[in-house]
């Protein structure tokens, strides 16, 4: 699959393979969080997703951080996120429904974080809205909301009990402590860890991995996964059904039938 290369103010975006690659793009700030820089990387995932080239997505970061939250420093000089906290117009201005975080959620490529540093606050928000989580051993997780005064603002309520049960994700919230990359191997915030300088090699293998297969299937395994968790299993079974009516006309399932029956890698191609 052709390559391509975009650079925007605050976000790079690359497809290759039928691999996008997004990267947070302020080193200088440990790419926290701008006004910008949400819109770009919300555009570029919204791209991302419906570029029928790309089968999977991985997000990183330039730099020794993957994302240190929230832009602080622009906030409190009232030039950033939140800089206003007495504006009557907040509500008006914010749209959730075209952030990272719900995107990220709504988006059916699978999505795979490279944690090349730290993630803290909204960065390690971000992180949990992907799919799969692979870390380089110098990176940390910290939830380190109420320690700044406010809550884990971009999903994580929502998240962490799912992936760590109740017990363990407010104790992770209550105290906003930060982890390392063992530490959240073991808690299964991570899916694997890898020395620094294998994290982005590491990250592609596995896109690759994800890419070779059924594209139309791999999509609908993911929407189905995220059906499940607010449905029955009765009514969850009649959904996975009518998925599997419709990828059984696809090319896809015949070749992959085909494939199987011949002995030899299939090749699909999303139809």
């Amino acid at each position: 699959m052709a390559m391509t290369q975009d650079r925007t103010d605050e976000v790079l975006y690359e497809v290759s393979e039928g691999i996008a690659t997004l990267t947070l793009n302020r080193p200088e700030r440990l790419n926290t969080i701008s006004g910008p820089m949400l819109n770009q990387l919300t555009a570029l995932l919204v791209q991302a997703n419906e570029d029928p080239e790309v089968r999977v997505v991985i997000l990183t970061g330039t730099g020794k951080a993957f994302c240190a939250g929230l832009d602080l420093v622009g906030a409190t000089t009232g030039t950033g996120i939140g800089s206003d906290p007495s504006s009557q117009n907040v509500s008006v201005n914010l749209d959730l429904r075209n952030t990272p975080p719900t995107v990220l959620f709504a988006m059916d490529k699978p999505t795979i974080c490279a944690l090349n540093g730290s993630a803290a606050g909204y960065g390690m928000d971000t992180a949990m809205g992907c799919d799969i989580r692979i870390m380089a051993r110098s990176a940390k997780m910290a939830a380190a909301f109420v320690r700044r005064g406010i809550v884990p603002e971009s999903g994580g309520t929502w998240i962490l009990p799912r992936l760590l049960g109740w017990a363990k994700a407010a104790e992770l919230i209550f105290t906003g402590r930060t982890l390392t990359a063992d530490e959240s191997l073991e808690l299964g915030l991570t899916n694997a860890v890898v020395a620094d300088d294998e994290l982005q090699s590491a990250a592609r293998a596995m896109a690759r991995e994800i890419a070779d297969n059924a594209p139309l299937a791999v999509q609908s395994a993911k929407r189905l996964m995220r059906m499940g968790l607010n449905e029955t299993f009765n009514d969850h079974v009649h959904h996975v059904y009518l998925q599997f009516l419709q990828l059984m006309r696809t090319r896809d399932f015949r070749e992959g039938m085909v494939s199987f029956l011949e002995k030899r890698p299939a090749e699909f191609n999303g139809r």
